[in-house]
């Protein structure tokens, strides 16, 4: 009995993993599962012994129930329903002239929500269009928006090499991919060879980029000359796959040499037995293939990278030094602390004090302080006033 079952909630879509136990369930059968949304209804597609690479044991959850007859018509109405709810909406869409593209609708098993995706090229104000989605559905409505890659990932398409797109099968987060990898990978910069179905460059350049930086790192450099027990050689190309060498000779030749006996025919003196290859420059890339890249995260859009920046630069302004116990004390003795002035205040001081020892004491205006010291001091030696009986005497 498999112990770990593989569920698929679309055709073509994503494989998750769930536990089996305690049910005997076998390919094609349609099940319930709790997930992070809600109860999923799903067929599963394949049976495994083991637990599949790369997943945490303590993840996979069980199995809910197989499903029964009611299940499969509440999920046959759930299609149905859907359908329906995108004919609407796109309807509800071209009345209020709204600049967004449908893709798909997504109904909860118990019809508690309801998610329209969507691509749009900026902001949409769709208020107006969850009122009437509401108002006829009675339910909960959202609106998402979603990138160019994601809307591949949930339609499907047949990639350049002939299978269903990495991104529809099993690919669950996506990773920048960049012009670089491609250069790297001595491939033709041509936007038609080098991008997907979703107008980016293709998720499979990702895949080997650590494979390709290993080869490079050990193999020489095209187009430099080296000097061997053969005599001089100069590199015209090298082989990734069978980790071979071809170089030009001093009669012309080419030959082709293996890594292995490539280093063991440098000269010592000058084997680079790790070359460390220079970074590949942006600056020759013309605008269009620079336009393939998606820098966008998974799940995030440029306005989140915008505050996400924000905070960062925020972090920063905020950050404060560490807080130091008053009851820690050093084992030095304790210093003198010196006033810290900023060197335009410093040089106001100075200035002041030069102004006011180049002029003698009779010309030098007194400061505000030395002004109050004097008035204090003149009302300390000043002679009490007489009182009434003291002036006209007392009366006898």
């Amino acid at each position: 009995m498999a112990q770990y079952v593989g569920v698929s909630f679309k055709r073509l879509g994503q494989i998750y993993y769930f536990l089996a136990s305690p049910f005997v369930l076998s390919v094609n059968d349609m099940v319930l599962v709790k997930t992070e949304e809600g109860i999923g209804f799903g067929q599963i597609v394949t049976l495994r012994d083991t637990i599949p690479p790369g997943l945490d044991p303590e993840a996979i959850k069980p199995i809910y129930r197989p499903a029964n007859q009611e299940d499969m018509d509440i999920g046959q109405e759930n299609h149905v329903l859907a359908q329906e709810a995108m004919a609407f909406c796109q309807e509800c869409v071209d009345r209020l002239s709204l600049d967004m593209k449908l893709v798909e609708v997504e109904i909860y098993f118990d019809k508690s929500k309801m998610i329209f995706y969507f691509t749009a090229p900026g902001r949409v104000d769709f208020r107006e269009l969850v009122k009437e989605l509401v108002r006829t559905y009675r339910t909960r409505i959202e609106l998402r928006q979603i990138g160019v890659r994601h809307e591949t990932q949930m339609i499907g398409a047949l990639g350049n090499c002939g299978q269903v797109c990495c991104c529809r099968r099993y690919l669950r987060r996506f990773e920048t991919v960049t012009i670089k990898m491609a250069k790297d990978q001595n491939l033709f910069l041509n936007p038609a060879k080098i991008s997907g179905a979703c107008g980016r460059l293709l998720c499979c350049l990702a895949y080997e980029k650590d494979s390709y930086l290993d080869f490079q790192n050990r193999a020489p450099k095209i187009g430099r000359r080296y000097m061997t027990a053969q005599g001089p050689m100069k590199t015209l190309r090298t082989n990734m796959f069978r980790e071979s060498v071809t170089v030009l000779n001093e009669v012309g030749d080419e030959q082709d040499f293996s890594l292995d006996q490539w280093h063991a025919m440098l000269v010592p003196d000058q084997q680079p037995r790790v070359v460390i290859h220079e970074e590949s420059s942006m600056e020759d890339i013309p605008a269009e293939l620079k336009a393939l890249q998606d820098s966008d995260l998974p799940g995030q859009n440029k306005y989140d990278k915008k505050y996400g920046q924000r905070n960062q630069h925020t972090q920063k302004r905020h950050h404060k030094p560490p807080h130091k116990h008053p009851e820690q004390k050093s084992d030095l003795e304790p210093q003198e602390k010196k006033p810290v002035h900023s060197p335009k205040q410093s040089q106001t001081n100075e200035a002041k004090s030069d102004r006011a020892t180049d002029l003698p004491s009779e010309l030098r205006q007194p400061s505000h302080r030395e002004k109050r010291r004097k008035n204090a001091v003149s009302r300390k030696n000043r002679t009490p006033k007489a009182t009434p009986s003291q002036k006209h005497g007392t009366p006898k």
